[in-house]
């Protein structure tokens, strides 16, 4: 596990399963409702999961399982991959009280065991916000190409990297073309009392323009078919994120 994972790692294993009961619900309740429509809980990525029964899925950096679990509802075999025992925590206990099974691999994504995964799923599914905890896109997707099958397809959602260069009443933040690692605040510091700020481990981050993107997938033998922009989340009409799907 290379320096940055690691700290990620510690970072991702710091109160994380108290934050998904304060954002979520317990494990049992978000299971209620993810059940009543596992589709819905898919949210804007329904379009790409329908007829996925028997298929085989990736859920990459697949967090809490609030993902995995409604694709398994779904009739898929899915498994997450992800670097957090307190995520993988919740997301057992979330398929546990949706009555259905999912498989967490918990380790570093660049050490994926690719003789047992090669050309192994039949989908690939990055959503939430991922790209920047990896240091080397390129291996990254190379990774990726390399376990998905012959035919299969990659979702990958995230944030639109224009949103970062955005700042409160419009002001332009500079830096779009930085490579640098830098260190930043976790995702959920916020949901926490604000005197408690202060204990809360960094995580490292590397931002990517869209072009480092788009041609990662397609350096990797991905065949890029479809690219969306998605309005803000309050419906802002800038981008604050994209989905990629591209096939093998």
């Amino acid at each position: 596990m290379n320096e940055q994972s690691s700290t990620n790692k510690k970072a991702w294993e710091y109160r994380a399963y108290e934050f998904w009961i304060k954002r979520d619900g317990t494990p049992q309740e978000k299971a209620k409702e993810i059940v009543e429509n596992p589709l819905v809980s898919l949210k804007k990525h329904q379009q790409f999961f329908h007829m996925i029964e028997g298929m085989k899925i990736a859920n990459i950096c697949g967090s809490n399982g609030r993902k995995a679990v409604p694709l398994s509802l779904l009739g898929a075999y899915v498994t997450v991959f992800d670097i957090s025992e307190e995520n993988k925590r919740y997301a057992l206990e979330l398929a546990q009280f949706a009555d259905t099974n999912i498989e967490y691999v918990i380790g570093d994504i660049y050490d994926i065991d690719l003789d047992r995964y090669s050309n192994h799923f039949d989908i690939l599914y990055l959503e939430g916000g991922v790209l920047h905890y990896f240091n080397d896109i390129e291996r990254l997707m190379n990774i990726l190409f390399s376990i998905l099958k012959r035919g299969g397809r990659m979702i990958l959602s995230d944030f639109h990297p224009l949103k970062r260069c955005m700042g409160r009443d419009n002001t332009i933040i500079h830096g779009y073309f930085n490579k640098e690692l830098h260190n930043g605040d976790l995702a959920y510091k916020s949901f926490f009392d604000a005197a408690e700020h202060d204990s809360f481990p960094k995580v490292s981050l590397r931002f990517y323009t869209l072009g480092e993107i788009i041609n990662s997938v397609i350096s990797a033998g991905l065949t890029l078919k479809q690219f969306e922009e998605h309005q803000g989340w309050n419906g802002e009409n800038i981008p604050w994120e994209f989905t990629i799907l591209a096939v093998k």
